[in-house]
């Protein structure tokens, strides 16, 4: 189950206001700050979960949906921050450092 809270639903309304609507995909990114749920407009593929909220549809790998869910979009004034079941750890101290886990 993916929601949408009311704030993230208005940003990304005002962000698509005069644009074409895509879907915007949920996935993981491997960064260096660790493991984190991330948003991209995308297509659908054949293993994607599709919610639709209010016109807008949300693309999630059926496989990371079951591990993560509920998955909930939420906004704040620093942006759109995505909240779920999933247990992340966290990145290496060295990132910032030059250090060898992030090159």
């Amino acid at each position: 189950m993916i929601t949408v809270t009311e704030s993230a639903r208005e940003q990304i309304k005002a962000y698509f206001e005069g644009k074409e609507i895509k879907p915007i995909r949920i996935f993981l990114n491997n960064g260096c700050g660790g493991p984190q749920l991330a948003m991209a407009l995308d297509d659908k593929s054949g293993n994607d979960s599709v919610h639709e909220v209010e016109g807008i549809e949300y693309l999630m790998d059926s496989k990371l949906l079951d591990e993560a869910k509920p998955v909930e979009i939420d906004y704040s004034g620093m942006g759109f921050h995505l909240k779920s079941s999933l247990q992340l750890s966290s990145g290496c101290s060295s990132c910032g450092t030059k250090g060898s886990c992030c090159s």
